[in-house]
């Protein structure tokens, strides 16, 4: 019999991988992660075929990590050993909200036990069935037993959750939600190449939906891969969160032009690029003159690419931003800067809903560390800055140690710096808090700190 066109082709079609196999790929993934590594690492190691499926999977395990680990110590006391107890919190993770599973908690269990019985966790498949099966026939009992603790509850580690009620004591847990969140895919529209509204048309006769928000963004109602988007190659936007979309128009708007020369701005910390570009984007061309600086080469690099893909042009530099001896006079002429944007390192606390290994990633001893990097940047940064200049200091960090408290301590020791009007604190999620740049105008976005400095002499 002579097969028919769709029967020929889907006898030559791949196979989707078995779930067994995605299963062991994600407790793998998790078993380096709570090792230490990021989840772009282990992403990495993950074979390109398995890699969709699998950080969708790996995504939703570490939204409900804590509320695994809690129930894998109702069924396993004891400690098992971690690529075993990395194996029992993924199947758990998935299963134990049968209204959110990916898939029937039973398909799952069998595919674990499978998984198991076919990787590194052969020797303990059968330890590892009986505790899954045990959690089929008593998951209501279990999931009610961990319900009182607030790790399973929120799944952040507990230090996190404290420094989050101490931090924020009315917003505490509408963080902990939104962190748990799957975020949107916010745009930024390339001033240079069209109007937000001409995009919105553009993206309308594609039958993808969106809502402006900031200055120049549209808030997709469902993602779509950057290739689909129309004339995204050409520069006409780019992927950016809309809290971070508030940098830009904070350190521009009201800056006086200089007469007879562009204004000179250095984005410190500036990979991988958005805030140089968006900068770029915003100011009439040939009024600006951006220098971007990164540490890292490879990182640097990829700030030259977005660059590139927008028709933008900005000083690259590959340097420390805490030692400008080794580039303030060399590259920049030793001219001071009319404004700078830092946008220092930092424990990415606002974030985690896009990256959440982060929670599970940092330690409660990071936080302390890190600030003392910014407080080292702000010193080292601000005699860069022209009298009469602006500093935007920005984290993606909703902890009070990295923003408000930060920069209470930099005003009290610089007597040359005045605070102007911020944000300050911005919340993940659709808050509508009330401030310069309104949260409602923002849409949905990511937690962020700002804080607008002004050089009085």
């Amino acid at each position: 019999m002579t097969s028919t066109p769709s029967t020929h082709k889907n006898a030559h079609a791949p196979a989707a991988p078995a779930l067994w196999q995605q299963l062991e790929a994600v407790a793998q993934a998790l078993h380096g992660i709570l090792g230490g590594q990021s989840s772009k690492t282990v992403l990495a190691q993950v074979p390109q075929r398995l890699r969709p499926g699998v950080q969708a999977l790996l995504f939703q395990v570490l939204r409900n990590l804590g509320r695994a680990q809690a129930l894998q110590k109702q069924l396993a006391p004891r400690s098992p050993a971690p690529k075993v107890s990395a194996l029992l919190s993924t199947a758990l993770a998935l299963a134990w909200d049968e209204g959110h599973a990916p898939y029937p908690p039973f398909t799952l269990v069998n595919q674990a036990v499978e998984a198991a019985k076919r990787g590194a966790a052969r020797a303990q498949s059968g330890f590892i069935n009986a505790c899954l099966r045990r959690f089929l026939r008593e998951r209501d009992a279990l999931v009610a037993a961990t319900d009182g603790d607030l790790v399973a509850v929120w799944n952040h580690p507990a230090w996190w959750i404290a420094r989050l009620q101490k931090d924020h004591p009315q917003d505490w847990q509408a963080i902990l939600a939104a962190n748990n969140a799957q975020p949107p895919m916010t745009l930024r529209v390339n001033a240079q190449k069209c109007t937000p509204a001409q995009y919105q048309a553009a993206l309308d006769a594609m039958n993808l939906k969106a809502t402006a928000v900031a200055e120049t963004g549209l808030q997709l109602e469902r993602a779509a891969p950057v290739q689909e988007l129309p004339h995204f190659a050409a520069g006409w936007a780019s992927v950016q969160d809309a809290a971070a979309q508030a940098a830009a128009p904070l350190l521009l708007a009201g800056l006086a032009q200089p007469e007879g020369r562009p204004l000179r701005v250095l984005d410190a910390c500036a990979a991988p690029g958005g805030k140089t570009a968006h900068l770029l984007e915003r100011a009439a061309p040939g009024s600006i003159e951006v220098t971007a600086l990164e540490i890292d080469p490879e990182r640097a690099g990829r700030i030259t690419e977005t660059l590139s893909r927008l028709g933008l042009q900005a000083q690259v530099l590959v340097a420390d931003a805490s030692r400008p001896e080794d580039w303030f006079e060399q590259q920049c002429g030793g001219q001071l800067f009319d404004a700078i944007l830092l946008d220092a390192p930092c424990t990415a606390s606002g974030i985690v809903r896009r990256q959440p290994d982060v929670r599970w990633l940092r330690r409660e001893s990071d936080v302390a560390q890190l600030a003392a990097i910014q407080s080292d940047l702000l010193d080292t940064l601000w005699p860069l800055l022209q009298p009469g200049g602006r500093m935007v200091y920005c984290t993606c960090s909703i902890f009070k140690a990295e923003g408000h408290e930060q920069m209470q301590a930099f005003l009290a020791r610089n007597t040359t710096a005045a605070s102007l009007p911020a944000p300050g604190h911005l919340i993940p999620g659709n808050s509508t808090k009330a401030g310069v740049v309104a949260d409602n105008r923002l849409g949905d976005h990511d937690g962020f700190f700002y804080a607008l400095l002004e050089k009085t002499r």
